[in-house]
């Protein structure tokens, strides 16, 4: 071997330890399920004047994220005034990608099983919506599948 084979052998020698340990932390990170989500029912309520229908919603496989995923995570960036909101949030869209409302603030696994979004009276919804459960710790987006919005 040359002395340059060897240099460029001795360079090469950290980048391929640290890959080696990036690849062994990943591959050991937990794979979670993306969220199930269902309609359980809707109802009507009042609010400033207007009726507004809720549509309610569960995540059936909850019970398979861990419970430091909804943590008060006030390290990270605050959700509008409130600076322990949970390290993961949780948005509905509609089948285009509408945002269509978000919580920012659950507090457990559990907490899935009683989101909603809201349309005033009147409105017909969007045939189908999804949520998207953002981690914001490890930057990870869980999508649910299509979820229809009647009964």
């Amino acid at each position: 071997m040359t002395l340059r084979s060897r240099m460029k052998s001795l360079l090469l020698l950290p980048a391929l330890v640290a890959f080696l340990l990036t690849t062994q932390s990943v591959a050991s990170a937990p794979v979670l399920p993306n969220p199930v989500l269902y309609l359980t029912g809707t109802e009507a309520y009042q609010a400033s004047g207007k009726t507004f229908i809720r549509y309610k919603y569960d995540v059936f496989n909850k019970d398979q994220y861990p419970a430091e995923m909804f943590a008060a995570a006030p390290a990270l960036p605050p959700c509008g005034a409130n600076t322990k909101s949970s390290r993961t949030w949780v948005d509905f869209f509609d089948s285009r990608g509408k945002r269509l409302y978000g919580f920012c603030a659950l507090g457990k696994p559990a907490d899935l099983g009683m989101i909603w979004f809201a349309l005033e009276e009147g409105v017909v919804p969007p045939s189908y919506v999804y949520i998207e459960m953002t981690d914001r710790q490890t930057n990870t987006k869980y999508k649910s599948n299509l979820a229809d919005t009647t009964l």
